[in-house]
């Protein structure tokens, strides 16, 4: 597994994971909102499948 997130793209994946997991934890959004759980997680190992899939890699240090 190498790594395919930048730093910011890390960064903003946890920031809004995080958010939409307290989100979700008030009621302020319906259950979907734990789906930022898969961003927290994803930005914190810096690897995402999707990016895979698709082609796309945001990390600097290997293109």
């Amino acid at each position: 597994m190498k790594t395919n997130e930048g730093n910011l793209d890390r960064v903003l994946r946890v920031v809004v994971g995080l958010l939409l997991i307290g989100l979700a934890a008030t009621g302020t959004v319906g259950l979907w909102g734990y789906i930022g759980v898969v961003l927290v997680l994803t930005g914190a190992v810096g690897f995402c499948p999707l990016y895979t899939l698709v082609g796309l890699n945001t990390c600097p240090a290997r293109r």
